[in-house]
């Protein structure tokens, strides 16, 4: 659906809050708090055609924000400004999300994409019991051909870098970034495609899906889980049955969907 205006080497040493132990506290936070009320958000999957295939913008977040150190894609909440009223005089959703996904580019990467060029392809709606809970739409869209250089502001984005899909869950696996669980999923699904327009061509013929966590901790490690995973609405992973669910072990994230597997 397309949106419109209506090689790892050797392991470094890891610092203390590296992305297994993040989750971990996420499922904690779980199990302790009640639902909070979610903030709209969007996020803007920036493609281009890289001399080795498909890559993507990444950009690293302050240490001393929400999410900090984490790398992620360009994007943040909806602001008032990003509203858009439909038709029939009642907010459109995604379109806002569309808005919002635009100025975020911006803002962050000095990056410069057209609503009606985003595919929408996902939805995010983290754990409950998390201090803040963003509802994210997630776009896919490719680097104007118009020649752009990314700018961050050295504020609230301190670095950034063209990544090929692959090599950013390699870095991950090798303890040289840290990734969300939506991120990482996001990064994987863009693992299998070769160009920008397989990659948007694809992701604009499928549904897009919503994924709603449920996080659980296990002496492996967390698990995040989603609709079809036989501990999902119990938050248990110790379940036999289906599996939809990411395992977040030291060395490795393990994704498993056996929905479809007879």
């Amino acid at each position: 659906m397309t949106a419109t205006p209506q090689t790892p080497g050797s392991r470094p040493e890891l610092p203390a809050d590296r992305d297994h132990s993040r989750p971990d506290t996420w499922a904690q936070l779980q199990i302790e708090h009640d639902e909070s009320e979610p903030i709209p958000a969007a996020t803007v999957v920036v493609l281009r055609d890289g001399d080795e295939g498909l890559e993507t913008l990444m950009l690293r977040k302050n240490s001393n924000i929400a999410f900090g150190g984490m790398w992620v894609f360009p994007g943040g909440r909806v602001d008032e400004n990003d509203k858009v009223i439909g038709c029939d005089g009642k907010p459109d959703d995604l379109a806002t999300a569309a808005a919002a996904a635009v100025r975020e580019a911006a803002e962050e990467a000095s990056v410069s994409v057209e609503a009606n060029s985003l595919v929408w392809f996902s939805f995010w709606l983290p754990p409950q019991g998390m201090p803040v809970r963003f509802a994210t739409f997630f776009f896919a869209t490719r680097l104007s051909e118009v020649a752009e250089y990314v700018t961050i502001d050295d504020g609230e984005i301190t670095d950034h870098e063209w990544m090929r899909p692959v090599d950013a869950l390699l870095k991950r696996d090798a303890g040289e970034l840290e990734l969300a669980p939506p991120t990482w999923m996001t990064i994987s699904r863009l693992a299998r495609f070769k160009s920008v327009d397989e990659a948007l061509a694809e992701l604009g013929a499928e549904e897009p899906q919503h994924y709603e966590t449920h996080l659980a901790r296990t002496d492996d490690g967390p698990v995040a889980m989603w609709a079809g995973d036989v501990g999902y609405e119990v938050s248990d992973p110790t379940l036999e049955g289906p599996r939809h669910r990411l395992t977040m072990t030291e060395d490795e994230y393990q994704f498993e969907d056996t929905r479809q597997q007879k």
